[in-house]
């Protein structure tokens, strides 16, 4: 009897190094995502140089253009945080911690996935978009250009500009109909040209972010047997990543109140993981 729970004791602990194993494996995987991403984003923060009115040198202005990528980590990373931080609350109450891990992992994976196919989905999605309403401008220039001239008029009408003042813009784009229909899905439609290249940064992005996101309230029941214990953890660091990450994502996009952005984040994000543990703990609980 002694020998059968000695091998069941040895299961539940290689078990349970695996289970550890695998989730070192997957933050490797995950921090190579964000070393990638990093690199994207700084390769996107570029430098225009503009030249002086009165002299020759050159006036170097920093500018952001990686807000799509701050958007994914931003979507994947709360939704990380917020779902499996319910879910394992949730199965906390029932004492066992290697089966809230269990259930953990296999929710992070498959929610990774699934956010990675999303923001894919969602990438091709709005090129399909662009790619419809950039037909239906190329046949109104083309059959209708009276009409496009006139929309031309619309858009700088507010500006104080008058016809005679557009003339020579409505002149320059009759004799270049790609200008013409670029103009006019700029700024009479409002939508730039989606980059297709973002479409799988994009699907990485949101997955990797989500699975980064989820470790973090899951961790604590990786190493803490007690998974009453691990719940208080759990709802610490989740609200300490919150935090760092809502005060790294303002020194990023440079908002001067980082730490009340952190604060932001940090109250709003938790406020959904409450609500989100609330919902699963008024659920029936299963007896084990």
């Amino acid at each position: 009897m002694s020998s059968t729970a000695s091998a069941t004791d040895a299961n539940a602990e290689t078990d349970h190094q695996l289970m550890i194993i695998g989730a070192v494996v997957g933050s490797i995987f995950g921090l190579a995502v964000v070393a990638l991403i990093g690199l994207y984003i700084r390769s996107r923060l570029t430098k225009a140089k503009v030249k002086s009115d009165d002299t020759s040198s050159l006036n170097i202005e920093p500018h952001f253009q990686g807000a799509e990528i701050v958007r994914d980590i931003v979507v994947g990373l709360s939704d990380g945080l917020t779902v499996p931080f319910a879910l394992t609350a949730g199965l906390a109450s029932l004492g066992d911690s290697r089966f809230v891990v269990l259930a953990g992992m296999a929710e992070i994976v498959a929610g990774c996935i699934s956010m990675g196919l999303g923001g894919y989905l969602a990438g091709r999605s709005e090129i399909e978009h662009y790619n419809a309403e950039e037909k239906r401008e190329w046949h109104e220039v083309r059959t209708v250009p009276d009409k496009e001239e006139e929309e031309i008029f619309d858009i700088f009408e507010p500006y104080g500009m008058t016809k005679e003042d557009v003339q020579p813009l409505i002149t320059r784009m009759r004799n270049n109909p790609t200008e013409w229909v670029e103009f006019m899905m700029k700024f009479e439609l409002n939508m730039e040209k989606p980059d297709s290249s973002r479409l799988w940064i994009s699907a990485l992005t949101i997955g990797g972010s989500y699975f980064m996101g989820g470790l973090v309230p899951l961790f604590p029941y990786m190493v803490i047997a007690n998974a009453s214990t691990a719940f208080y953890v759990s709802i610490a660091s989740t609200l300490v990543v919150l935090f760092i990450f809502g005060y790294v994502k303002a020194s990023v996009l440079g908002v001067e109140q980082k730490f009340q952005s952190a604060l932001e984040m940090m109250i709003v994000g938790g406020v959904a993981s409450g609500a989100a543990y609330g919902i699963a703990k008024a659920m029936p609980q299963p007896k084990i």
